[in-house]
């Protein structure tokens, strides 16, 4: 599974790529126009192709020597449910913390307010 989240998030993690799918949102491009549209070199637009379509989220037909990319509604889905059972089981993980952290950090705030803190006791008989 965490393959599988890595393609995706991989996918979502550049400027180019976030890019690519805005103009793909809009329509079915040729990579000539993409290639217009972002001025990076073919190399580069194959190496962001690659990683759009291998995580599923775009897709592309073949006329002749040009390829043809779009969104593909399938990919989209799963991404989104990756993206939600992220949400649902691992960040209750995360939350869990963060409220362990925050009480973690009330107490030390009273255990520095100690008075006896300085002399490494923070009992209330020391106040």
């Amino acid at each position: 599974m965490n393959s599988e989240y890595v393609r995706v998030f991989k996918a979502l993690s550049d400027a180019n790529r976030i890019r690519i799918l805005e103009l793909l949102c809009e329509s079915e491009e040729c990579a000539c126009v993409l290639l217009d549209d972002l001025q990076i070199s073919q190399a580069t637009l194959s190496h962001h192709m690659k990683i759009l379509c291998d995580s599923g989220i775009v897709t592309y037909r073949q006329e002749g020597k040009w390829k043809y990319y779009r969104i593909n509604t399938d990919g989209c889905e799963y991404a989104i449910k990756l993206i939600e059972k992220i949400r649902n089981e691992k960040l209750g993980g995360i939350v869990r913390f963060l409220t362990w952290f925050s009480r973690i950090s009330r107490k030390m705030g009273k255990i520095q307010e100690c008075k006896g803190y300085e002399s490494g006791c923070c009992c209330t008989k020391n106040a």
